[in-house]
């Protein structure tokens, strides 16, 4: 038997089709496919690092989904939750990346006329977890926007904290949106309906300032009734973080070299989870080397570190 989750996260797995380095993936060629999605990539980060967790999700009956069976089985993943589709194809996302490793979402394949599953995630029986960790991107659909809400309901009634990934991706809400935009306003006021349940928030500088006007963790703690935990990240600017009542700064590790950025705030968060019952500077410190480490490779979930691989690399690095 499995143990129990000690985090449950929920929501989107997809495909990754990482275009050649300055290159379009939706003509040039090769292309890069790479098993991805923030919960699902959170999922695979926390489970490496040898955290008990299960994914609830919804991927369609393909391949897609076949090779998310296996690497969630591989990894050790509670897949309890996880829904599989006979309409609808898994997602495929086309990520456009610059030389230098920095990617953009440009928009889907795959699309046959019905959606993609995971908009079609029907609720879940939550278990008794620790952390229910969200992002957004469920919000964009009818039918996932439910499922989504109806398990942070269940969460806030049993007493699971919630860890909130705001990840803003304007094309999973408009196809057609500039992949640099920022959220329209009914989608801040869905988006903000969940920043006022969450116990741990971490958002991309950009999106705080979006959301609060601020990138600063301790003015948007005070913000927010339930004054959660705040962690704000800027690519490889020092990330900065509001954990109760300590806050501090911490500078980014620079891996030996970068491949792709795809999934570094991801396998952050895992590794803030992961080592949540530390103090708050170690936590930021060990997530920041979980972040750093997933550049070394390509995709997000490949080049995961292992928790003796993240200690490894802080003893190198201090």
């Amino acid at each position: 038997m499995a143990p129990d989750p000690v985090v449950v996260c929920l929501g989107e797995a997809l495909i990754d089709r990482l275009g050649p380095p300055g290159g379009d993936p939706a003509v040039d060629v090769p292309v890069d496919d790479r098993l991805g999605g923030a919960p699902a990539n959170v999922a695979c980060g926390l489970a490496r690092l040898g955290t008990p967790v299960a994914f609830a999700g919804r991927l369609g009956q393909d391949a897609i989904g076949e090779a998310f069976v296996s690497l969630f089985a591989e990894r050790g993943l509670d897949t309890a939750l996880l829904q599989r589709d006979a309409e609808r194809p898994s997602r495929i996302v086309l990520v456009r990346r610059s030389r230098d490793g920095e990617r953009q979402f440009q928009g889907f394949a795959g699309d046959e006329g019905a959606g993609f599953a995971d908009q079609a995630l029907d609720p879940v029986p939550l278990p008794q977890a620790q952390w229910l960790l969200i992002g957004t991107l469920s919000l964009a659909a009818p039918g996932s926007a439910s499922a989504l809400l109806e398990a942070v309901s269940q969460a806030r009634s049993q007493g699971t904290a919630i860890a909130l990934d705001v990840n803003w991706r304007p094309t999973f809400w408009d196809a057609t949106a500039d992949p640099g935009a920022g959220p329209s306003a009914a989608a801040k006021a869905e988006i903000e309906s969940l920043l006022d349940q969450a116990a741990l928030i971490k958002l991309a500088r950009e999106e705080a300032l979006w959301f609060f006007n601020t990138d600063d963790p301790g003015a948007i703690q005070q913000a927010l009734p339930q004054r959660p935990n705040v962690v704000v990240t800027d690519g490889a600017a020092p990330v900065r973080w509001q954990l109760g009542d300590d806050s501090g700064r911490q500078s980014a590790f620079q891996p030996p070299t970068v491949v792709d950025t795809t999934g570094a705030g991801d396998a952050f968060t895992a590794g803030l989870l992961h080592r949540w019952a530390a103090p708050p500077h170690e936590r930021i410190r060990f997530a920041a080397a979980c972040g750093a480490l997933v550049c070394g490779g390509a995709g997000g979930i490949d080049p995961q570190p292992t928790q003796a691989q993240v200690e490894a690399f802080l003893g190198r690095v201090s």
